[in-house]
């Protein structure tokens, strides 16, 4: 299903095939049709004018092409292009997205719902999508996809529209989120889907780290919410927007998430991990 190679355009200009446009130019009007091209993408953090492990981001990307088709990605010159394009366009914090074909180089800045102080403090409403993902490990664009998860946004639960929407799959099992990685908390371990399951966050491999520097560790399990229903559980998401967020509601279903002792220790050593990312690469 088509689906446009611009989405979501913030800022004054964009990057495109060696030079930089203004956002009033007609070709991002062109660029915002949908397409029918093979198109993957990765979007980037920016923080104090620093691209959040670029490298990491880069390196999927490379990977994803290569697990669907057979053109050279030069990771340093697109690295290059976006840094440039941060420094010229004077962004010092926000998002950018890089978006490749086999003969397209996009980069622009992305406008991206971003949580609140109090989302983060008391937890965000999520909605249920039974969802299988295709090539789970490939960050691609996919119409059916997005159509269906732009729909679901729009559709209220008790608790309101929901911030995030929550996968589960064919035996109801909750494994990712639709656009974070998702994590649960039982029994004092933290549980995530196989790797085979779900796309591999960059947030997510800091994330690992941070349980590491809090004395823990990831196990691999995966849960279906009457699982969960009664259990002292805490939820929470993680993504290159947002770090990391507890999960209040799915749909009906209520976690006490924010108050969890070992998610905020675990959001400390993430934060304290970024910020020394960020100390060392300005």
């Amino acid at each position: 299903m088509a689906y446009p190679l611009m989405e979501h355009l913030t800022g004054e200009t964009f990057y495109y095939n060696g030079s930089v446009y203004k956002n009033t130019d007609s070709l991002a009007e062109e660029l915002s049709r949908p397409s029918d091209l093979r198109t993957y993408y990765e979007t980037l953090r920016i923080m104090d004018g620093v691209l959040l492990y670029a490298e990491d981001h880069m390196d999927r990307l490379a990977k994803s092409v290569s697990s669907l088709e057979d053109f050279p990605v030069d990771i340093e010159g697109i690295l290059d292009s976006a840094r440039c394009y941060v420094s010229d366009s004077g962004i010092k914090t926000g998002n950018i997205r890089i978006v490749l074909t086999n003969s397209q180089l996009l980069i622009h800045g992305v406008d991206i719902k971003l949580p609140t102080e109090e989302m983060f403090t008391g937890g965000i409403n999520t909605s249920l999508l039974k969802w299988e993902r295709q090539t789970p490990n490939v960050k691609v664009f996919r119409g059916d996809y997005k159509n269906t998860v732009n729909k679901k946004f729009t559709e209220a639960n008790e608790h309101g529209l929901p911030f995030e929407l929550v996968l589960a799959d064919n035996e109801d099992r909750i494994y990712e989120g639709s656009m974070s990685n998702l994590f649960v908390i039982r029994d004092g371990k933290v549980y995530s889907a196989p790797d085979s399951k779900i796309l591999i966050g960059i947030t997510r491999r800091r994330v690992i780290e941070a349980l590491r520097r809090a004395g823990t560790e990831l196990s691999e399990g995966m849960f279906t919410l009457e699982e969960l229903k009664g259990e002292e559980c805490a939820l929470f998401v993680s993504s290159t927007p947002f770090d990391i967020l507890p999960v209040r509601y799915i749909d009906g279903y209520v976690f006490d998430s924010a108050d969890n002792e070992l998610l905020q220790m675990i959001s400390r050593e993430y934060k304290a991990y970024t910020a020394e990312y960020i100390a060392a690469h300005k």
